[in-house]
């Protein structure tokens, strides 16, 4: 039966080590502290060493100036290092790549550890992050990367998109930790270039985002590779039904931990939230009033499908702003080069679809734009916490169209944020201005509108050549005939009746004489009569 830690609530320790007990007693002072760190100093601040971090993994943190934990590692790192299974669970940007990493890699043997020569198997990977989303990968390959830089453990990260070469020839070469995409990472284990018999922790990073993908079945026959002694750490944001009956199934008495308390909001607090009725057509003039607003640092627009985020990138290019876009129909080296430039700051905005929504955590993101109401409540919890991350204040502005109201409220209620009837809205509002900090007067536009390019001079039509003209001949039985001339030597064709009498051939030398055509006539009572032939 798994037990529940909380923040700010008594917890049981009656199960854990004595240096377990420390740290958790330890845990509960750093979360008052850091909801009320700026009446603090930091000399009572709870340190990564005060967890049971190794000193290698502190130096390594502290040279990035990462030196206090968040509440979730505070109450996961103790836990973790000793080999309990555990549910992490907590609101994005609190901090949860860190809250396993740091267990993840104290668990290991690296090769510039004194035990390393009797670790066998060598090269074998000794740990596995399995991740929803090939640029949530990155993002935990890289922090990992950071926390073991004094250690120099082997990192390697697999996803779909790119060639086998270069992933298989490094796990030949051996590493320690694997990071990937469930369906990457089953290829390798299919192809037997990927050996899961010496992992020791297993972490399942936003596991509910990788059910809802319909990753459970790779997920499954990837646990099935690996050792029953694993330690299991699975971690998300949100906690449905289907990731319990995950952690029930393949978990040994796993340890729940909540970073905030049962009644604590689903939504960053430092995260203020604005929502607004638009029109479809008035959004790219509001987006663009906005990214000009007080305090716009860096933003990131979410949209539902990819034409649209296309769109819109090419809309606000052209309206003079610095646009990236991240999206599902560009291949795996333009994300990535798009998602570094706005890593850099060499793009302020960038436009993306729900690839970005999950994990990708990039400093100073200051506003976070919902262009359409999202599907549900999950990743609307998801889009916005790409701001307010790590303690920061961030805004959230959501733009609904009329045909989205219910979506909106059915979301509205599950979450409790008080919009049920966001305020019709436009470009030109007043409160739009207001609430924003957007400049009164500001166009929605910085580049000035091209002109119109002028048409080429339209070329005049060739002269219609037009086929040879009729003749009118009369017949020695006073019927006008019409007569057409052939173009090569305007010999006649055919002559044709023009009171609807029977057509003749004619040639130079004279019309010839036929058999008249057969015809159908009827009585003039109504009655069909029977078909006539007439010869003259």
């Amino acid at each position: 039966m798994a037990t529940s830690f909380a923040a700010g609530v008594g917890v049981p320790i009656s199960g854990l080590a004595a240096g377990a007990r420390k740290a958790i007693a330890l845990s509960d002072i750093a979360t008052e502290d850091l909801q009320v760190a700026e009446s603090q100093t930091p000399e009572v601040q709870t340190t990564f060493a005060d967890l049971g971090v190794i000193p290698e993994t502190v130096e390594a943190l502290a040279s990035v100036g990462i030196l206090h934990p968040f509440p979730i590692q505070s109450l996961a790192i103790p836990i973790a290092v000793n080999g309990t299974d555990m549910i992490g669970q907590a609101r994005t940007g609190t901090g949860k790549t860190l809250a396993f990493g740091v267990s993840l890699l104290q668990r290991i043997v690296a090769r510039s550890d004194e035990g390393y020569a009797d670790h066998h198997p060598k090269g074998k990977p000794q740990a596995l992050v399995m991740c929803p989303t090939r640029e949530l990968a990155l993002q935990v390959a890289d922090d990992l990367e950071v926390a073991s830089t004094v250690r120099n453990v082997r990192v390697l990260t697999v996803y779909g998109g790119v060639g086998y070469d270069l992933q298989t020839n490094t796990l030949t070469t051996g590493v320690d930790v694997v990071v990937g995409t469930p369906g990457r990472l089953l290829d390798l284990v299919t192809r037997r270039s990927l050996d899961l018999s010496a992992v020791k922790v297993l972490v399942l990073d936003e596991a509910d985002e990788m059910l809802d993908m319909g990753f459970l079945p790779d997920v499954e026959r990837l646990i099935s590779k690996t050792p029953p002694t694993r330690q299991t750490l699975l971690f998300s944001a949100t906690m449905p039904s289907a990731v319990v009956g995950l952690a029930r199934m393949y978990l040994n008495q796993p340890v729940n931990v909540r970073a905030e308390t049962q009644d604590a909001s689903v939504t960053v607090p430092e995260v203020d939230q604005f929502v607004y009725q638009a029109h479809d057509l008035d959004k790219p003039e509001i987006i663009g009033r906005l990214l000009q607003a007080e305090g716009c640092t860096k933003t990131i627009i979410f949209t539902r499908t990819k034409r649209s985020a296309q769109r819109l990138t090419d809309e606000l290019t052209d309206r003079g702003f610095s646009v990236g876009s991240l999206h599902g129909d560009l291949n795996q080296v333009l994300r990535e080069k798009s998602l570094k430039r706005f890593h850099e700051g060499k793009v302020d905005v960038l436009v993306a679809t729900d690839v970005a929504a999950r994990g990708i955590d990039v400093t100073g993101v200051s506003h976070v734009v919902n262009y359409e109401c999202t599907d549900d409540d999950k990743t609307y919890v998801h889009r916005i916490g790409r701001t307010g991350r790590a303690g920061a204040k961030g805004v959230a502005v959501t733009l609904v169209d009329w045909a989205d109201m219910t979506r909106w409220k059915v979301i509205n209620k599950t979450l409790d944020l008080g919009f049920p009837e966001p305020p019709e809205t436009y470009s030109t509002s007043h409160h739009l201005f207001t609430e924003l900090g957007i400049t009164p007067g500001t166009k929605g536009r910085i580049a000035p509108l091209k002109p119109a390019e002028p048409r080429p001079p339209r070329e005049p039509r060739p002269a219609r050549e037009r086929g040879p003209k009729a003749e009118r001949v009369e017949t020695t039985d006073g019927r006008v005939r019409r007569q057409r001339r052939n173009r090569s030597g305007d010999q006649p064709v055919r002559a044709e009746a023009t009171d609807g009498g029977p057509a003749t051939e004619a040639s130079s030398d004279g019309p010839s004489e036929q058999p008249r055509r057969r015809r159908r006539r009827r009585s003039s009572g109504g009655a069909a009569a029977s078909p006539a032939i007439a010869t003259e």
